[in-house]
């Protein structure tokens, strides 16, 4: 796992929950990583299409915004 588990937890802690199960932080975890995943792959190719070799935010934010 590239996101540690800890913040993952806290961050459902932050939404409300009481207690979170290891599993429950495995899961979000998993699925937050496949999303940022899918994010930074269309970034690319969006920096790709304006001729850079750095991603910047503005590749970010239309990425997120198109998924």
């Amino acid at each position: 796992m590239a996101i540690p588990v800890a913040p993952i937890g806290r961050i459902i802690k932050d939404a409300g929950a009481e207690r979170v199960s290891e599993d429950a932080k495995k899961a979000l975890n998993a699925y937050v990583e496949d999303q940022a995943a899918k994010v930074a792959k269309k970034a690319i190719k969006f920096a790709e299409l304006a001729k850079r070799k750095t991603v910047k935010a503005e590749d970010i934010e239309l990425a997120i915004n198109e998924l």
